[in-house]
Parts: structure tokens; C-alpha cells; sequence
């Protein structure tokens, strides 16, 4: 691996896609991410059915778990993408970014 290989990966690392797997999987992640001192931030990417997952792992990490986070953005759009048989069709998709609040003193 190279070193811009690297760096690409670990600018990426506070980013988790959301797919099939249960909610509470990407809540997991998401505190990893944020309490890991690395991040501050951390940003749900979901397409399609799975938008519904990012959104309920949204609300469970910062209503339930990390009473510090909120949510800073969130961008939703339209992506094209090929299906097997070689037909493009569009795909919602939505980023949400939740963020750790800064403490005053």
C-alpha cells in the first residue's frame, strides 16, 4: 500500500455506508468512530432502501447514546447507476453528518 493510498484511507475513515445490516450495527460504528479522539465528525452515507438505516442509526446514536452529538448537515440527491443488465437508473442518496458539540467553557 502506498502512501497516498494511505492517507486516502484515513481521510476516509469517519465515513461509514450504510447497507443491509441491523441500525444498531452503524450506531456501533459511529461511536467507535467518534470516541476512537481521531473525529469529531463522523458521515452516513446511504443509497436507496437503506436511506430509512441511516437515518434510524442517526436518531438512536445522538437521542439515546452520545446526548453530545448532533446533527450538523445533511445532503440528499439523486445518483445514476447501472443496473446488471446494463440500464441506468436513479438512486436517492443521502449524507448525514453528525458532529460531537464543542464544549464552552
Amino acid at each position: 500500500m502506498t502512501t497516498d493510498e494511505k492517507k486516502k484511507m484515513e481521510a476516509d475513515s469517519n465515513i461509514i455506508y450504510v447497507g443491509n445490516k441491523p441500525p444498531m450495527n452503524y450506531v456501533t460504528a459511529i461511536m467507535a468512530v467518534l470516541n476512537s479522539g481521531n473525529f469529531t465528525e463522523v458521515v452516513l452515507k446511504a443509497r436507496g432502501n437503506a436511506i430509512s438505516r441511516a437515518v434510524d442509526a442517526a436518531e438512536i446514536t445522538y437521542r439515546r447514546f452520545l446526548t453530545n452529538a448532533e446533527v450538523k448537515h445533511i445532503e440528499i440527491g439523486t445518483e445514476a447507476v447501472t443496473n446488471e443488465d446494463g440500464r441506468k437508473s436513479n438512486v436517492s442518496s443521502i449524507e448525514i453528518c453528525l458532529a460531537l458539540k464543542k464544549i464552552e467553557k
